[in-house]
């Protein structure tokens, strides 16, 4: 058996108890017997996530549901099987629910042509949908539920205490999850959802990937910034929603200026 070693109390992060990295960060939330797992990662990654859970001494009968942030593949490519092996449940959002059922391998990201990106993506379906404002329960505590769309249309955080499961919202270095309108990225919506982080007593942001950092608030202000910078540039193609440089060309086609 392993010592478990939480990061704070109830909650243990699996990448961080096996001491190297297998995919995406993989939170264990616990009281008393039961459990549940935010992400599970790739798909090859599932059966040492099990026999790492059993030697934390976690009956695999005991586990609540496994909760998807999102649809990507690199959250969720081991669902289908985790579900198997475990034998519980899956638990998303509503707009997560098509493309995993589907096995969309677009939407979640698991095919990317240009970049030699070619994942199978197990099709799940979710047998919870859950929305902002609800809660999931394990043992005594109660995950609230935030519903943060902006990297895609069906990302979710998790509130616990002064804790937030932050998905890919924003990580240590101020980056923000990957931006792209073929996953549903919406960049108004992703400065909504860090201005909601922001303005909240939340003191720890547990993201999707790399390590769990206190909440900055300059750091937000920083990357929101950055953010609503990329409403009007063209590198963000249909994500943004203008590019004033067009606008300015108009004005000089009109008046026939040239080259200066």
């Amino acid at each position: 058996m392993l010592n478990r070693q939480p990061l704070f109390p109830h909650v243990i992060e699996l990448n961080h108890a096996a001491g190297h990295r297998f995919g995406c960060s993989v939170y264990l939330i616990y009281d008393d017997e039961q459990w549940l797992l935010i992400d599970i990662g790739f798909e090859d990654a599932v059966d040492e996530i099990v026999e790492l859970i059993r030697q934390l001494d976690f009956p695999l009968s005991k586990c609540v549901t496994l909760i998807a942030t999102h649809a990507d593949a690199d959250h969720v490519q081991g669902l289908a099987r985790a579900k198997q092996r475990i034998k519980t449940t899956a638990t998303g959002h509503p707009l997560a629910a098509k493309p995993l059922a589907e096995g969309d391998r677009i939407k979640t990201f698991a095919e990317i042509q240009s970049q030699g990106i070619d994942l199978a993506m197990p099709p799940v379906e979710l047998d919870r949908l859950v929305e902002d404002g609800d809660t999931i329960e394990v043992g005594g505590l109660e995950l609230e539920v935030w519903y943060t769309p902006g990297h895609t249309d069906s990302q979710l955080a998790f509130r616990l205490g002064n804790l937030l499961f932050s998905g890919d919202n924003m990580y240590r270095d101020g980056c923000v999850g990957a931006i792209d309108a073929h996953h549903g990225s919406n960049i108004p919506d992703f400065i909504a959802s860090l201005r909601r982080i922001r303005e909240s007593d939340v003191e720890w942001l547990l993201p999707s990937h790399g390590p769990v950092f206190r909440k900055d608030n300059d750091q937000l202000d920083s990357t929101i910034a950055r953010l609503e910078s990329y409403l009007s540039m063209a590198d963000f193609g249909t994500c943004a929603t203008s590019w004033p440089l067009m606008d300015e060309w108009d004005e000089e086609l009109l008046k026939g200026k040239m080259p200066t």
